[in-house]
């Protein structure tokens, strides 16, 4: 493929959000370019950029310009429908599978994808879905060479080693296995998140085939827009008072604090009920409220009929709100990976917000305990839930997963200690079934009379992949008549009849290893939060552990154009140089002949001409004149009149104008 202009692409499938752009000035970012021409130079990637970036851009643009159908995996249902009606608004075909449209209209969906009467440019579906739902699956598989790209949302929760871990992330690339065995036409994946360690990064590029060379990392990640505010209290009273005093003292602003216990004292139903009879317009969030319920929440917060949520974690990924200007942690993150992304709520689309967390020795003690431990099976859970599965029995056995919350949480350690594999997406039995004109279906209908699926296998001999798959063209060639929609039902095959003490003993490690892990994680945060850092220097210590280079660590002040340079002068040049049209990049590599400098600014001119703009802050210090006086020569040498210099001091704006009016005249 030869030089791929994005900008031109984006013109081409996003006329009208590119005229938006433009009415705004503004245009797509470098970082996002960067990611769309290593997608579409056939590489696996995974985008690591701060919340409120534009990520969905890339995935859209990367699709559209792959001139193929693009799969989205999504964790919410609110961020799947949202993303649904942006994309329709652009004029491009969605299909979108979720557990709120009804099982037939499902069934109904897919049918038409199958046969070709839909034709979605994108995809949209669950984690949960890709690894339970055969009948998606085997469509999927009818039209496999189109899709050119697997979008992975939120790809921090493939890890086990996160925070947001979330099991049937892992299972992604068993499903990719599983579509495009034998097959050249093997999809590019992308996977998009804001917030990665390193740990974190290897198992996300193990799982996807993703080299290092196409991790990439957006500059920005350090979001110094946000004031971070550190309060370390005695005790609970004392934080509870301060927390009620900061909310007075943010009255009428978007306010977001995060509490991650629903109920009892101090969690989000209780602090909700107080903040109303305090006053403030202030409502809950949590995971057991519908997902109806939660998105009318995010809307009237939006609209600011709310200015206060108290929520758990349930409130996060994906929920984009441009005007939040206060995060409060109320209750300690369990690490810098969830600090960072939760504050990052704020200041999506204003200049600056503030974030505060609050605690006490006795709530990190309280954290790893009830929250870290707690979400970790113990082994008598394990063992009674593994025999609740297999009845003590080796073989195939139905699972219905979604209908019992102990199967979520044991299966995962299941099937990565290989006491239970996954067989067959399936179905748990027959009785669904009517009028069939299948004959060879017919016969094994009529194999038994109880038509359960495992007694039909043993009767027949037959896998079930093949009777599933059976079942499921018999559906498309309309053959068969459903009583109702495919309930989700995994077909599981057991090792073992009941876990041994040897079996017990390796679970028990491999709980205690990622329980360890996570007790680091946060013991790591608390140290960064014990050491008394201003906001500058905690954010720039959050940006070391997250592998931001240290030569960029001092960009922390942003201009219009949506640079980060290193101090408040520079943002005054930057922004008039962006205020007058002058096309520039900020520490952009210059090469000569034996080494490489890098300019301030580099400044391309109407005339083609290339100017580099230095902005002498330190002049007149001994170790800051050594090292400009070596790099004057350099400018001398290899650039002679191609310099330009300005001064620290209180005329910077108007040594700056007049520097840019000489340059507008060249």
């Amino acid at each position: 493929m030869g030089i791929i202009n994005v900008d031109g692409l984006f013109n081409k499938y996003f006329p009208n959000l590119a005229n938006e752009f433009l009415l705004k000035g503004c245009s797509l970012k470098d970082f996002q370019k960067s990611v769309v021409t290593n997608v579409l130079e056939g590489n696996n990637t995974l985008c690591i950029m701060p919340t409120g970036g534009g990520k969905s851009l890339i995935y859209w643009l990367s699709g559209l310009s792959l001139q193929g159908i693009t799969i989205v995996i999504s964790p919410l249902i609110a961020l799947i429908d949202e993303q649904t009606e942006k994309i329709r608004e652009q004029g491009y075909e969605v299909l979108t599978i979720h557990g709120e449209i009804s099982a037939n209209k499902q069934v109904n969906i897919l049918k038409k994808f199958s046969n070709g009467e839909v034709n979605p440019d994108f995809i949209f579906v669950s984690p949960e879905r890709i690894s339970t739902d055969g009948f998606f699956e085997y469509c999927i598989r009818l039209r496999k060479d189109e899709i050119k790209l697997i979008a992975i949302d939120e790809v921090h929760c493939v890890s086990q080693w996160g925070f947001s871990f979330r099991p049937f992330y892992k299972r992604i690339p068993e499903f990719l296995d599983s579509v495009y065995k034998h097959s050249e036409s093997v999809p590019i994946t992308l996977g998009l998140t804001a917030t990665l360690n390193s740990k974190e990064i290897t198992d996300i590029c193990n799982d996807f085939r993703i080299d290092k060379d196409n991790v990439i990392k957006d500059d920005a990640l350090i979001r110094s827009e946000i004031a971070l505010k550190v309060l370390k209290f005695e005790n609970e009273k004392e934080k509870e008072d301060k927390f009620w005093e900061l909310l007075n003292i943010h009255k009428n602003e978007k306010i977001l604090v995060y509490l991650y216990r629903k109920y009892h004292q101090r969690g989000v139903e209780n602090l909700t009920k107080d903040a109303l009879e305090r006053g403030f317009k202030a409502t809950g969030f949590h995971g057991d409220m519908s997902s109806k319920d939660r998105q009318e929440i995010i809307n009237r917060y939006k609209n600011n009929d709310i200015d206060v949520i108290f929520a758990t974690n349930a409130f996060g990924m994906g929920i984009d709100i441009p005007d939040i200007k206060v995060v409060i942690h109320f209750m300690i993150p369990e690490s810098v990976e969830q600090y960072y992304q939760e504050i990052g709520r704020g200041a999506r689309d204003i200049p600056a917000a503030n974030a505060y967390v609050l605690y006490t020795n006795k709530n990190i003690q309280v954290k790893k305990t009830h929250f870290i431990d707690r979400s970790f099976p113990n082994i008598e859970e394990l063992k009674e839930c593994y025999n609740k599965i297999t009845s003590n029995k080796i073989g195939l056995k139905t699972l219905q997963y979604f209908e019992d919350e102990t199967i979520q949480k044991c299966l995962p350690y299941f099937l990565d200690n290989d006491l239970l594999s996954i067989r067959c997406k399936g179905v748990s039995n027959l009785k669904m079934l009517s009028d069939i004109k299948l004959q060879e279906l017919e016969d094994i209908f009529n194999a038994t009379k109880t038509k359960g699926i495992i007694t039909t296998i043993k009767k027949t001999g037959l896998d079930p992949q093949y009777i599933t798959n059976l079942i499921y063209l018999a559906v498309l060639q309309e053959k068969v008549t459903l009583q109702k929609g495919f309930p989700k039902c995994l077909i599981v095959e057991s090792k073992c009849k009941n876990i041994s003490d040897e079996k017990a003993e390796q679970l028990k490690e491999y709980i205690e290893e990622k329980k360890q892990y996570k007790h680091k994680l946060l013991d790591y945060f608390v140290y960064l939060l014990d050491e008394d850092n201003s906001s500058i220097q905690l954010h720039q210590e959050i940006g070391k552990y997250l592998g931001v280079p240290k030569f960029k660590l001092g960009r922390i002040y942003s201009t219009l154009k949506g640079d980060k340079v290193r101090s408040k002068s520079e943002v005054i040049i930057a922004n008039l140089l962006y205020e007058n049209g002058i096309e520039y990049e900020y520490e952009k590599k210059l090469f000569y002949r034996s080494g490489k400098i890098v300019p301030d600014f580099t400044i391309t001119l109407s005339n083609g001409r290339e100017k580099y703009w230095e902005h002498l802050g330190m002049i007149g210090t001994e170790k800051y004149d050594k090292r400009w006086t070596q790099k004057l020569k350099i400018y001398q040498e290899n650039f002679p009149d191609q310099l330009e210099v300005t001064y620290e001091g209180a005329t910077i704006s108007d040594s700056a104008k007049r520097l840019i009016e000489q340059l507008k005249r060249i």
